[in-house]
């Protein structure tokens, strides 16, 4: 009798569209391996495509379907890049997807993908859609990482936030008692990334340099944080569709014009203050925050995230507790299609609100 393999390889895209990470890991006995990582950068054309797609717009079920193969020969590239460092037959390829749409209030997220052509061009089997059987059960469909950070990070008698920084910015509670909360806390780098990009031409603020140089302007932020997302009880999530530029020049009319620099450090306080508040909200005190996905790499933000705590709290880089801020999500996708071979729930209810466990993801054989 032949073993099923224990390699999977996790994809992940995240709100940033700067390109696809990729995780290679052994889940032998139920631990959690990383052998390889690998990353892809979308072409110009393709992170344009994705960025159209994020609103409403002529002809948009075709250039979605086009962007979807473009997107799939992404991730077969990256599959190429990490299968050398395979030491067997991998198992699947978890993929989430590139999220266009994220409406649970609606009851429905769309993460734009081709997992037939991915399994195709692979010939490895292909688990997707990771968020639709979660909305069907009438949860949030994200954040899903939670039930991940608690088997990977998660410590007896210690409680401890994970806040994963992507474009959105999410938080993961692990409880000392064994009990997870989490939600989307509003935008990560997307409104840092956008204003740079606008004003300097440049995809991110690097270490926040730039917002660094500029001073924090306290009636912008005030504007800023009366959206009503923000005290919004949990479960919730938000995406692309809430935080986007159009929002937040509907707020800055509102304010005197200020220099650029001072917008970019009142956002990046934005960030701060929305994800240090969460944690309070979930728990009055914890042991140390773990920062991961691109927002780990920015000084200025994780100081200010540290100082919005209280500058009490240990704030690092989860590469301290051994996964690399920038792969921890494409781990997590990992893990999430080795549960859905095992038939086992990848969901938390208590996180996204569903009406119970449920097993993630689709089955596309290769």
């Amino acid at each position: 009798m032949t073993i099923p393999s224990t390699l999977y390889i996790g994809l992940m895209s995240g709100t940033s569209m700067d390109g696809v990470d990729g995780m290679l890991a052994d889940f032998a006995g139920n631990a959690i391996v990383s052998l390889a990582a690998a990353f892809v950068p979308f072409p110009p054309a393709l992170r344009a495509a994705l960025m159209g797609l994020q609103s409403w717009g002529e002809n948009e079920i075709e250039r979605e379907a086009i962007a979807a193969n473009d997107l799939a020969a992404c991730y077969a590239e990256c599959v190429e890049a990490l299968l050398p460092a395979a030491p067997g037959p991998i198992r699947a390829i978890a993929v989430h997807g590139q999220t266009i749409r994220h409406r649970p209030d609606l009851g429905f997220t769309r993460q734009t993908n081709n997992p037939a052509l991915l399994a195709e061009l692979t010939g490895i089997d292909v688990i997707a859609d990771f968020r639709s059987r979660d909305i069907a059960a009438r949860g949030q469909g994200a954040p899903l990482v939670p039930a991940f950070h608690m088997a990977q990070f998660g410590q007896p008698g210690r409680t401890r936030a994970v806040v994963n920084i992507g474009g959105i910015a999410n938080i993961s509670v692990l409880h000392a008692d064994g009990r997870v909360g989490g939600f989307d806390t509003g935008p990560g780098n997307v409104l840092m990334d956008g204003w740079i990009a606008r004003h300097l031409g440049r995809d991110y603020d690097a270490d926040g340099a730039w917002a660094a140089s500029g001073t924090l302007n306290h009636g912008l932020l005030e504007a800023l944080l009366d959206e009503p997302y923000f005290t919004m009880p949990a479960p919730k999530s938000t995406g692309r569709d809430l935080f986007h530029m159009d929002w937040l020049d509907l707020r800055l009319k509102g304010s005197p014009a200020l220099p650029p620099a001072d917008v970019q450090a009142t956002l990046t306080e934005l960030t701060a203050l929305t994800i240090a508040r969460a944690i309070h909200a979930e728990a009055a005190q914890v042991d140390a925050v773990y920062v991961c996905g691109g927002g780990a790499y920015n000084g200025t933000l994780l100081r200010a995230l540290a100082a919005a705590l209280g500058g009490k709290t240990i704030v690092e880089s989860t590469a301290v507790l051994g996964v690399a801020p920038n792969r921890v999500e494409a781990l997590a996708f990992a893990w999430l299609g080795y549960r859905f071979n095992l038939r086992e729930a990848g969901n938390l209810p208590a996180v996204t609100g569903a009406q119970g466990p449920r097993v993630l993801g689709a089955l596309y054989p290769a």
